[in-house]
């Protein structure tokens, strides 16, 4: 099965895919990677902060541009999606997209790795996953500082990895801090399928609680999760996300410069 095509929303390319196409996508790449050694893929569940995110870094967009998927994690992605022509377009969420690829990997026998979070967290993390998915095998984990791993650490995380023998490894930190991470550690990691899930392990684990349903069907979850975490997420939903609508409608009325879609070309 080939990737999902990609979609541009103001310059990033988010795949036309769905929950059960980005699971049989991962499928088909981890039995690859059993029966050759190929290099390791990264999927990124791309909401509006990651994308108004890559709008003022280059850099950042270009790591968005170039993992092999990057599923749309919110309502108004969605929307954008639909209003240029992909008009059957569903929510690929990271919380529920990790507990599918969880069923599958208790089903086949994979073995999952978790990269994130505080250690309590994934204490918390491994007992519920563990709770819900009993033959489950977690191979690892590993809860890193809050500030940039050394040289060495960085490698002994690799070592960890790749002792694991792991073919999932779930990144649960901040977007951009997730999918920069995946990006950097691509060659190293050959035949690992990275997911950069971002809040679903701090969900899964019960230390924050989702939006309701109907809440994020209608596009209202930021709401739910700014009055839940003000002091940590203010910035992001009252001053970088209001910024999407009005370049999504000027990218609808085709006034966004064109400089903007080209690198789209070599994804």
């Amino acid at each position: 099965m080939n990737n999902a095509e990609k979609q541009f929303v103001l310059g990033v390319g988010i795949s036309a895919t769905s929950y059960e196409r980005a699971c049989e996508q991962a499928l088909e790449w981890i039995e690859e990677a059993r029966a050759h050694a190929t290099a390791a893929r990264y999927v990124c569940v791309t909401s509006v902060h990651g994308i108004v995110s890559a709008r003022r870094d280059p850099a950042f967009r270009r790591t968005l541009n170039a993992a092999d998927m990057a599923t749309p994690d919110g309502m108004p992605v969605v929307w954008a999606m639909r209003s240029f022509g992909r008009s059957g377009q569903q929510r690929v969420y990271g919380p529920t997209l990790m507990l599918r690829l969880c069923a599958d990997a208790e089903e086949r026998g994979y073995r999952i790795f978790l990269y994130g979070a505080r250690p309590e967290t994934l204490t918390a993390l491994r007992d519920a996953l563990l709770d819900r998915f009993p033959l489950l095998q977690i191979a690892g984990s590993f809860a890193p500082p809050f500030r940039p791993l050394t040289a060495a650490e960085d490698q002994d995380v690799i070592r960890r990895i790749r002792d694991a023998r792991a073919d999932i490894v779930f990144v649960g930190l901040s977007t951009p801090k997730q999918e920069t991470w995946m990006a950097a550690h691509k060659t190293a990691l050959p035949g690992v399928v990275m997911f950069g899930v971002g809040a679903a392990f701090d969900f899964h684990a019960g230390r924050v609680s989702q939006a309701p349903a109907w809440m994020q069907n209608n596009g209202l979850e930021w709401f739910y999760r700014l009055l839940s975490e003000p002091k940590r997420l203010w910035r992001r939903y009252l001053l970088e996300t209001p910024v999407f609508l009005p370049l999504w409608l000027l990218q609808l009325a085709g006034l966004l410069p064109e400089a903007d879609f080209k690198e789209m070309s070599h994804v």
